[in-house]
């Protein structure tokens, strides 16, 4: 798929110098309807919004609603059960060391380990449409939605609305964002209304804008909290330079209607962040996160901390990922390799060929006389701000996709900024800069098309990196747990491991109220510990699932005090 963009890619740069003209009438046409539809600001932010909705939704068949696989989507499952059933956390099970699964903490409550947002999104989608997935549709709709917003900001309404599309075929239909529990949109909708109410608080200084810009800072708080006071801090400073200089309005007028509405929300967010810990970790400062890493981990998670002492463990899962493979990601990304790996992921993610090529082209048109004084005023700063979330996201150990999500908004300002400045740009007369333009946004709905009639055309890697690529196949645990389902009466599953287990395969995750579950996932310990565990469970059908046989095996669990007076039974995957 890369290579396929790649080479459209190639194809339309020559074109752009070779045939400059080629489908020159149909594309007026479409731009007449196009620009149209772009002065009407506020119907292009809900079109684009419905617009994805509608995509996603119509995808369906292609990308049916996804089965949870990855740890953090269990982490937000867990989260959005607990909510959903009006609860902030669940208390810590007796059996809690046989549920011990990543993401996920068990003391000094039981809840995920994650901020809320997320969370809370799934559960909004699961106590309205009966299903948490609604809540990850609802979430890209109203992140490409907030993006065509936050363009309006920065761009002339055409320009707004043409990025507005490109995030719906970039980031709203096929990323892990669009098809799983794993979040992304969250973060960059955070993001798109903190850095499109800027620009309108500059202009027209109102409430409402200030409490966007408020909404934005709470969902970057509640969501991706370190990369979203990154990109909030530059937006600070040039509120507070604006306010300090020459163009501001009367003081009055700025505290009444930016000052104090964004305390209030600002307030209203540390009392209820506080709240949320407190319940959870009973520390108001300590967020469920840091109860995590200080269990768990001996990676800190910015590259300038030393190593932590090593915990006792109590499964060599757990050993395995946090001492050995959390440590070896540590000393990987504080090498050169690393840091550029990182910027590659984030390239091929969030831009890829096409996205790239309204930057070669200002770079081959700049020796022509082109002036960099067309673009300076308004790219001065989303260049700075962009450069300081990069040198954030280097800084951190473990590396996704949507940890930068936050700046998506951002990277999309510059693409758009950057065709903008080439759109007038000529070469011998011929309107090179102009086709160009066209040609990028065909690019992108040709790929679109692409990767929806021929389904997944990237490589099963783990880590998503690129907006086409699928997600990891699934491992077993929905089969089973739907087999498990149908059987009469409450379920006890036993998980044993083998040493070598692959630690992404993670079966043990279980509902917030344990005991009322039909199905109940614990992990193998060792005879002391599972007799008491059956104990616990002495009215349940118990099964044992050897995970790491190929496929999956589910029998009747074997009690070591007879071992032989099981029938075995057993269920496949």
């Amino acid at each position: 798929m890369l290579l396929i963009e790649s080479i459209l890619g190639l194809i339309a740069l020559v074109g752009a110098f070779a045939f400059p003209s080629l489908g020159s009438r149909w594309f007026e046409k479409v731009e007449r309807q196009f620009k149209h539809l772009a002065r009407r600001r506020t119907l292009s932010v809900i079109v684009v919004g419905l617009l994805a909705l509608t995509l996603r939704a119509a995808l369906l068949p292609v990308l049916p609603i996804p089965e949870p696989i990855v740890h953090d989507e269990f982490g937000y499952l867990l989260a959005a059960d607990t909510f959903g059933h009006g609860r902030l956390t669940n208390p810590t099970h007796p059996m809690w060391l046989h549920f011990e699964t990543f993401s996920i903490i068990q003391k000094p409550t039981y809840q995920c380990f994650a901020q809320p947002a997320q969370g809370l999104i799934l559960a909004l989608g699961q106590v309205v449409a009966g299903h948490p997935f609604w809540g990850v549709w609802l979430s890209v709709g109203l992140m490409c939605a907030a993006i065509c917003w936050m363009l309006q900001g920065w761009l002339p309404p055409q320009w707004a609305l043409l990025g507005g599309l490109l995030a719906i075929m970039r980031f709203g239909t096929f990323t892990y964002w669009a098809d799983s529990y794993w979040g992304g949109a969250m973060g960059a909708l955070g993001g798109a209304l903190v850095l499109g109410a800027l620009p309108r608080i500059k202009q027209s200084p109102r409430v409402r804008n200030a409490l966007l810009m408020g909404l934005g800072l709470s969902i970057l708080a509640t969501s991706r909290p370190f990369e979203g006071m990154v990109l909030s801090l530059p937006v600070a400073v040039s509120l507070f330079a604006w306010m300090g200089g020459g163009r501001r309005p009367p003081l009055r007028i700025a505290l009444r209607s930016v000052v104090l509405p964004l305390c209030l929300v600002l307030a209203a967010l540390g009392a209820g962040i506080s709240y949320y810990c407190w319940r959870i970790t009973g520390n108001p400062f300590e967020l469920p996160y840091q109860v995590e890493r200080q269990q768990y981990a001996v990676a800190p998670v910015m590259l300038w901390l030393p190593l932590r002492p090593q915990p006792a463990y109590h499964n060599d899962v757990f050993e395995r990922v946090y001492a050995r493979d959390e440590v070896w990601a540590y000393g990987t990304c504080r090498t050169v390799i690393g840091a550029i790996t990182k910027l590659i992921r984030t390239w091929k993610f969030y831009l890829g060929p096409v996205l790239t090529l309204p930057f070669l082209m200002l770079i081959l048109v700049l020796p022509f006389g082109f002036s960099w004084n067309q673009i300076r005023k308004k790219t001065r700063f989303l260049i700075v701000t962009l450069g300081i979330a990069l040198c954030a996201m280097e800084a951190e150990t473990f590396y996704s996709p949507h940890y930068i999500g936050p700046s998506t908004a951002l990277m999309l300002a510059l693409v758009m900024l950057a065709m903008r400045c080439i759109y007038t740009w000529r070469w011998r007369t011929k309107r090179s800069g102009l086709f160009l333009t066209r040609a990028i946004p065909a690019i992108c709905l040709g790929l679109f098309v692409l990767r929806a009639v021929h389904g997944p055309l990237a490589g099963d890697e783990f880590y998503a990196n690129a907006w086409y690529q699928r997600r990891p196949e699934s491992f077993g645990r929905a089969a089973i747990l739907r087999e498990l389902d149908r059987q009469a009466g409450k379920q006890l599953v036993v998980v044993r491991y083998e040493p070598g287990h692959n630690s992404f395969e993670e079966w043990v995750y279980n509902e917030p109220d344990i005991d009322a579950a039909k199905v109940v996932w614990a992990r193998e310990l060792g005879p002391p510990d599972d007799q008491k565990l059956l104990k616990y469970f002495k009215d349940r059908r118990v099964w044992l699932l050897e995970a790491d046989k190929h496929p999956s095996q589910l029998s009747p669990y074997q009690s070591p005090t007879n071992v032989n007076s099981a029938e075995v039974e057993k269920i496949g995957r």
